[in-house]
């Protein structure tokens, strides 16, 4: 398992990087490699990627969410094998650094070789970049959902 971290500071209020990023379905604008993300319900989602011509389906189930703070959610079904967590700091009332820790277990060859090369992390880095760039220039985020779920609620 590799553990991929990576930060950004955006230039919006806290709650409005929180809120963008409770927004899944729209994860495939900035996040490369992945096509769709279909929110099942508050806690679940299914997801679709397309990374180095292999296309994997998965899904994933949210453990905890803490409005404006983190949120964090690990695999439940599929080939891919992950957990993480994204955080967000308040730094002023227009700054936020949004945080994304992950541990991805690579399931394949083309994973597993992509993960030596060092090619997790980079899309890593650059999926936050986009993520910056995206709610920046969108000036305001496209909706949210702002529940609480606790670790081990059901």
């Amino acid at each position: 398992m590799s553990t991929v971290k990576e930060a950004v500071e955006v230039e919006v209020p806290v709650h409005t990087a929180y809120n963008q990023w409770t927004m899944f379905e729209e994860f495939p604008q900035f996040m490369d490699g992945v096509e769709e993300v279909r929110q099942v319900d508050d806690r679940h989602n299914h997801w679709t990627t397309k990374i180095a011509g292999v296309r994997r389906e998965f899904d994933t189930e949210i453990i905890d969410q803490l409005p404006d703070e983190r949120i964090a959610w690990r695999t439940i079904s599929g080939d891919t094998h992950q957990k993480g967590v994204v955080s967000f700091q308040r730094l002023d009332d227009t700054h936020t650094r949004v945080e994304l820790v992950m541990d991805v277990d690579p399931s394949g060859p083309a994973e597993k070789a992509a993960d030596m090369a060092g090619m997790i992390d980079r899309r890593v880095k650059a999926d936050m970049q986009r993520f910056k760039e995206y709610i920046e220039r969108q000036g305001g985020e496209s909706g949210g959902w702002r529940g609480r779920i606790k670790p081990g609620d059901h």
